[in-house]
């Protein structure tokens, strides 16, 4: 992975994390998490120093300076983190596709109106997608 984009990780998957700790989706995620952090060798510290940095996001209730210290330290852990072993970048990007609330897809809805103006067409002109309410 390119400097850039380790950095860029570093950048949104230390707000993602902060994000994922405020929500239910975190009692699933942390121990991969910590894993993650503790590299299989200190898996129980990197899982306290999470729940540490947790409850501040907890009780910061949407303090956006809280929210953003906190980030910031994820952001230190993650950069030494992908340093040591920059197969992490990706592993985090895992776990985050997995547990972060996926956005509500968006429903396009388009309308098109043709006009057809002294023309000596005269045959009906029909464009359709998907048509409702035919009965009304």
């Amino acid at each position: 992975m390119d400097a850039g984009l380790v950095q860029e990780m570093v950048r949104s998957g230390a707000t993602s994390v902060a994000g994922l700790m405020a929500t239910a989706a975190w009692n699933q995620a942390s121990s991969r998490i910590a894993r993650l952090f503790g590299r299989g060798e200190r898996d129980e510290e990197a899982s306290a120093e999470l729940e540490v940095i947790r409850a501040e996001v907890l009780e910061a209730g949407g303090d956006e300076e809280v929210l953003a210290d906190q980030a910031a330290a994820l952001r230190n852990r993650l950069r030494a983190l992908f340093r040591e072993n920059p197969q992490a970048a990706e592993e985090l990007r895992e776990i985050l596709a997995e547990f972060m609330p996926k956005p509500p897809q968006q429903v396009v809805h388009n309308t098109y109106n043709q006009t057809i103006n002294n023309g000596t067409y005269s045959g009906p002109v029909v464009m359709a997608g998907k048509i409702n309410n035919m009965n009304t």
